[in-house]
Protein backbone atom coordinates (compact mmCIF):
# COMPACT_ATOMS: atom_id res chain seq x y z
CA UNK A 1 0.00 0.00 0.00
CA UNK A 2 1.88 3.22 -1.24
CA UNK A 3 1.90 6.85 0.17
CA UNK A 4 -0.20 7.85 -2.55
CA UNK A 5 -3.18 5.94 -1.84
CA UNK A 6 -3.11 7.13 1.93
CA UNK A 7 -2.66 10.80 0.59
CA UNK A 8 -5.82 10.09 -1.74
CA UNK A 9 -7.63 8.84 1.48
CA UNK A 10 -6.78 11.33 3.33
CA UNK A 11 -7.96 14.02 0.68
CA UNK A 12 -11.01 12.60 -0.56
CA UNK A 13 -12.27 11.23 2.69
CA UNK A 14 -11.21 14.25 4.67
CA UNK A 15 -13.22 16.72 2.12
CA UNK A 16 -16.53 14.43 2.40
CA UNK A 17 -16.50 14.08 5.96
CA UNK A 18 -15.61 17.84 6.22
CA UNK A 19 -18.86 18.84 4.34
CA UNK A 20 -21.02 16.11 6.36
CA UNK A 21 -20.08 18.24 9.56
CA UNK A 22 -20.11 20.87 7.92
CA UNK A 23 -23.90 20.05 6.79
CA UNK A 24 -24.62 18.84 10.34
CA UNK A 25 -23.24 22.03 11.85
CA UNK A 26 -25.53 24.11 9.69
CA UNK A 27 -28.47 21.81 10.62
CA UNK A 28 -27.69 22.00 14.50
CA UNK A 29 -27.91 25.53 14.36
CA UNK A 30 -30.93 26.06 12.31
CA UNK A 31 -32.45 23.53 15.13
CA UNK A 32 -30.81 25.99 17.97
CA UNK A 33 -32.86 28.99 16.56
CA UNK A 34 -35.83 27.16 15.82
CA UNK A 35 -36.80 23.72 18.09
CA UNK A 36 -39.34 22.80 15.61
CA UNK A 37 -37.31 22.89 12.73
CA UNK A 38 -36.74 19.53 11.18
CA UNK A 39 -33.58 18.95 9.87
CA UNK A 40 -32.50 17.88 6.35
CA UNK A 41 -31.37 14.56 7.54
CA UNK A 42 -35.15 13.60 9.56
CA UNK A 43 -36.08 11.23 7.15
CA UNK A 44 -37.96 8.77 9.02
CA UNK A 45 -38.20 7.45 12.65
CA UNK A 46 -34.89 5.51 12.02
CA UNK A 47 -32.80 7.81 9.80
CA UNK A 48 -33.30 11.26 11.98
CA UNK A 49 -30.47 13.02 12.78
CA UNK A 50 -33.11 15.72 14.57
CA UNK A 51 -33.23 12.95 16.81
CA UNK A 52 -29.84 12.46 17.25
CA UNK A 53 -28.67 15.98 17.34
CA UNK A 54 -30.97 16.93 20.83
CA UNK A 55 -29.27 14.48 23.09
CA UNK A 56 -26.27 14.85 25.19
CA UNK A 57 -24.25 12.33 22.85
CA UNK A 58 -24.58 15.24 20.33
CA UNK A 59 -22.37 17.18 22.57
CA UNK A 60 -20.13 15.12 24.65
CA UNK A 61 -17.38 18.28 25.18
CA UNK A 62 -19.52 20.54 25.92
CA UNK A 63 -20.32 21.60 22.28
CA UNK A 64 -22.15 20.12 18.86
CA UNK A 65 -19.68 17.40 17.85
CA UNK A 66 -19.72 18.25 14.50
CA UNK A 67 -17.27 21.43 14.94
CA UNK A 68 -14.49 18.09 15.85
CA UNK A 69 -15.04 16.95 12.60
CA UNK A 70 -14.86 20.14 11.05
CA UNK A 71 -11.83 20.44 12.46
CA UNK A 72 -10.44 17.11 12.29
CA UNK A 73 -11.73 16.71 8.66
CA UNK A 74 -9.89 20.28 7.64
CA UNK A 75 -6.82 19.08 8.84
CA UNK A 76 -7.34 15.60 7.12
CA UNK A 77 -7.88 17.06 3.78
CA UNK A 78 -4.85 19.61 4.00
CA UNK A 79 -2.78 16.16 4.87
CA UNK A 80 -3.78 14.52 1.73
CA UNK A 81 -3.35 17.35 -0.37
CA UNK A 82 0.56 17.91 1.35
CA UNK A 83 1.23 14.32 0.68
CA UNK A 84 -0.13 14.28 -3.07
CA UNK A 85 2.31 17.01 -3.29
CA UNK A 86 4.91 14.89 -2.73
CA UNK A 87 6.02 16.33 0.58
CA UNK A 88 7.56 13.94 3.14
CA UNK A 89 6.58 14.47 6.82
CA UNK A 90 8.92 14.33 10.33
CA UNK A 91 8.20 10.93 12.42
CA UNK A 92 6.57 13.35 15.02
CA UNK A 93 3.78 14.16 12.54
CA UNK A 94 2.67 10.58 11.72
CA UNK A 95 2.03 10.03 15.48
CA UNK A 96 0.40 13.02 15.69
CA UNK A 97 -1.76 11.86 12.86
CA UNK A 98 -1.95 8.44 14.44
CA UNK A 99 -3.36 9.71 17.61
CA UNK A 100 -5.59 11.57 15.82
CA UNK A 101 -7.24 9.35 13.91
CA UNK A 102 -7.45 7.04 16.79
CA UNK A 103 -9.18 9.26 18.84
CA UNK A 104 -11.88 9.54 15.93
CA UNK A 105 -12.59 6.08 14.96
CA UNK A 106 -12.58 5.10 19.08
CA UNK A 107 -14.83 8.47 19.07
CA UNK A 108 -17.13 7.18 16.41
CA UNK A 109 -17.53 3.86 17.26
CA UNK A 110 -18.56 4.71 20.77
CA UNK A 111 -21.02 7.08 18.55
CA UNK A 112 -22.13 4.23 16.57
CA UNK A 113 -23.17 2.20 20.26
CA UNK A 114 -25.01 5.05 21.38
CA UNK A 115 -26.75 5.42 17.86
CA UNK A 116 -28.07 1.97 17.89
CA UNK A 117 -28.05 1.06 21.86
CA UNK A 118 -29.59 4.26 23.74
CA UNK A 119 -30.50 6.71 21.46
CA UNK A 120 -32.38 4.43 18.92
CA UNK A 121 -31.84 6.56 16.07
CA UNK A 122 -29.54 7.14 12.88
CA UNK A 123 -28.27 10.19 11.55
CA UNK A 124 -27.72 9.68 7.40
CA UNK A 125 -24.62 12.90 8.36
CA UNK A 126 -23.19 11.02 11.17
CA UNK A 127 -22.68 7.87 8.93
CA UNK A 128 -21.44 9.54 6.68
CA UNK A 129 -18.63 10.70 8.87
CA UNK A 130 -18.47 7.07 10.63
CA UNK A 131 -17.59 6.08 7.00
CA UNK A 132 -14.78 7.99 6.10
CA UNK A 133 -13.62 7.70 9.39
CA UNK A 134 -12.61 4.02 9.40
CA UNK A 135 -10.82 3.83 6.05
CA UNK A 136 -8.73 6.86 7.00
CA UNK A 137 -7.48 4.99 10.46
CA UNK A 138 -6.82 2.15 8.71
CA UNK A 139 -5.13 3.41 5.77
CA UNK A 140 -3.50 5.75 8.06
CA UNK A 141 -2.78 2.72 10.66
CA UNK A 142 -1.33 0.57 8.20
CA UNK A 143 1.01 3.40 6.47
CA UNK A 144 2.63 3.78 9.94
CA UNK A 145 3.45 0.43 10.75
CA UNK A 146 4.54 -0.63 7.56
CA UNK A 147 6.32 2.42 7.00
CA UNK A 148 8.20 2.78 10.34
CA UNK A 149 6.55 5.96 11.50
CA UNK A 150 4.90 4.11 14.96
CA UNK A 151 8.01 1.69 16.40
CA UNK A 152 6.86 -1.31 17.02
CA UNK A 153 8.58 -4.94 17.45
CA UNK A 154 9.50 -5.96 14.16
CA UNK A 155 6.98 -8.96 14.18
CA UNK A 156 3.95 -6.43 14.19
CA UNK A 157 5.30 -4.77 11.34
CA UNK A 158 5.88 -8.16 9.34
CA UNK A 159 2.35 -8.64 10.48
CA UNK A 160 0.99 -5.05 8.99
CA UNK A 161 2.68 -5.43 6.19
CA UNK A 162 1.28 -9.24 5.57
CA UNK A 163 -2.32 -7.79 6.66
CA UNK A 164 -1.99 -4.66 4.12
CA UNK A 165 -2.16 -6.84 1.25
CA UNK A 166 -5.87 -7.41 2.30
CA UNK A 167 -6.60 -3.93 3.31
CA UNK A 168 -10.06 -4.01 1.36
CA UNK A 169 -11.07 -6.73 2.74
CA UNK A 170 -10.30 -5.87 5.94
CA UNK A 171 -12.88 -2.47 5.15
CA UNK A 172 -15.14 -4.78 4.00
CA UNK A 173 -15.44 -6.96 6.72
CA UNK A 174 -15.47 -3.64 8.88
CA UNK A 175 -18.41 -2.55 6.78
CA UNK A 176 -20.45 -5.60 7.05
CA UNK A 177 -20.51 -6.00 10.89
CA UNK A 178 -21.32 -2.18 11.29
CA UNK A 179 -24.42 -3.04 8.63
CA UNK A 180 -25.43 -6.09 10.36
CA UNK A 181 -25.62 -4.44 13.58
CA UNK A 182 -28.05 -1.82 12.41
CA UNK A 183 -30.08 -4.13 10.42
CA UNK A 184 -30.45 -6.35 13.60
CA UNK A 185 -31.31 -3.26 15.99
CA UNK A 186 -33.75 -1.89 13.73
CA UNK A 187 -35.17 -5.16 12.27
CA UNK A 188 -38.80 -4.71 13.19
CA UNK A 189 -38.80 -1.33 11.49
CA UNK A 190 -36.87 -2.53 8.15
CA UNK A 191 -39.47 -5.30 8.30
CA UNK A 192 -42.62 -2.93 8.16
CA UNK A 193 -41.18 -1.27 4.74
CA UNK A 194 -41.51 -4.62 3.02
Amino acid sequence: MGQRLLAVVLAVGGAIGFLAAFTLTVEKIALLKDPSYSPSCSINPVLSCGSVMTTPQAEVFGFPNPLLGIAGFAVMTAVGVVLLAGAVLPRWFWWGLQAGVVFGVVFVHWLIFQSLYRIGALCPYCMVVWTVMIPVFWYTTVHNLTRGHVPVPGRVRRAATAVAGYHGVVLTAWYLVIVVLILQRFWMYWTTLL
